[in-house]
């Protein structure tokens, strides 16, 4: 039997919901739902309890009002869709959250504004300004302007990260599926839930299953997501959003779906947002030495460390930073370009400024600029 008190005395919630069951799997936005959701989260308001939610759907109702029987292949397409669709997920929010006497706000998100610092911390600024005055922000990718280089990718990802922005305590994740198994269930006869685990297990990965038509994700973005919202703390639920008062139950510390539970420390918030960003522009191949002095000390990346530069890549720009195999250990800001960086790979902290011609740095990146992965 798992724990569920950490749940049941958190505050502070993301709820994100698919667009399977926005849309009944693209039939059309699924009023009566969304009606049945916003009557839990007003009770869950009604408790003490703040909201932001994360709602997928605007493509596939897009897809639905424009009557196209397949999700558009081209970039335009899906933008238009989701132009055309955002229109009804919103209203249909809006509705049904008025029924309750609760305002609403509509924020839509591309993975550049919370790639430059200063758009991040004014969406979180927004946020908490929007949860002090009681306002249910309703969350989605900006899906009518980001284009391949700016996209999160799926709202999972879009659900953690937001967690991250307002240090939610718990982020929910409802799905078609009634949660994590050991294997695809769909795949698997007598596949079994895993009703807890730890958000960082690697293990899990490996039991995902991947997404369906309508959307971009599957369970194994949820268990990406997991990881990612455990850096600012977060527990994660996935849960089935068909289940009967499925909000409810979860916040009452009911036994559904699968958590799992951040047991980390949180990150501190600049490292939380260096590890929000999903794009990088460069990578720094580590020897065996550095690696673990990264993963066990937290100390800064030296140039001696660095046994291959890839990629173009300027003073400041987010670098990767893997092992031998190519596995990411950590990522952060550059001190160098990838000319220099090439220059000085390998070479003690004493000889840099000889190398390149000025004084340098004596760090590739500052444990400060620096996040595990």
């Amino acid at each position: 039997m798992t724990n569920r008190s950490p749940i049941q005395s958190a505050n502070n919630w993301v709820v994100k919901i698919g667009s399977a069951l926005m849309t009944r799997d693209g039939q059309g936005l699924a009023r009566d739902s969304i009606q049945d959701w916003v009557g839990q989260l007003a009770e869950m308001k009604d408790g003490g309890k703040s909201i932001v939610l994360v709602s997928s759907g605007a493509v596939a109702e897009g897809m639905v009002r424009l009557k196209l029987s397949e999700r558009p292949d081209t970039l335009h397409g899906l933008q238009a869709a989701a132009a055309v669709g955002q229109m009804g997920l919103i209203e249909a929010w809006e509705s049904a959250f008025a029924k309750h006497g609760i305002h609403t706000a509509q924020i839509l998100l591309t993975h550049d504004d919370l790639a430059n610092r200063r758009r991040y911390l004014n969406a979180r600024n927004t946020l908490k300004t929007l949860l002090e005055m009681g306002v249910v922000p309703i969350v989605n990718e900006n899906d009518t302007v980001a284009t391949d280089e700016i996209r999160f990718g799926d709202n999972d990802s879009l659900g953690a990260l937001v967690a991250n922005l307002v240090e939610a305590d718990v982020l929910t994740i409802l799905t078609d599926q009634q949660g994590l198994f050991d294997a695809d269930p769909r795949n698997t006869p007598g596949a079994k839930l895993i009703q807890e685990g730890d958000a960082n297990d690697e293990r899990f990965a490996g039991m995902a299953g991947e997404g369906g038509a309508l959307g971009r994700g599957g369970m194994i973005t949820k268990v990406s997501a997991a990881k990612k919202a455990a850096r600012s703390g977060a527990h994660t639920l996935i849960a089935s959003g068909w289940e009967d008062r499925v909000l409810a139950r979860l916040a009452e510390g009911e036994q559904l779906g699968t958590l799992l539970v951040a047991s980390q420390e949180p990150m501190a918030a600049r490292k939380q947002w260096l590890a929000s960003r999903l794009h990088v522009a460069g990578t720094l191949v580590l020897d065996g030495g550095a690696v673990e002095i990264l993963k066990k000390s937290g100390k800064s990346l030296l140039p001696i460390g660095v046994v291959g530069v890839l990629g173009e890549f300027q003073r400041g720009d987010l670098v990767s930073c893997v092992n031998a195999d190519g596995l990411e250990i950590a990522r952060g800001l550059v001190n160098f370009n990838a000319s220099d960086a090439d220059k000085i790979k390998q070479q003690g902290s004493d000889s840099l400024s000889a190398l390149l011609g000025y004084s340098a740095d004596q760090e590739m990146i500052h444990r400060d600029n620096l996040v595990i992965t």
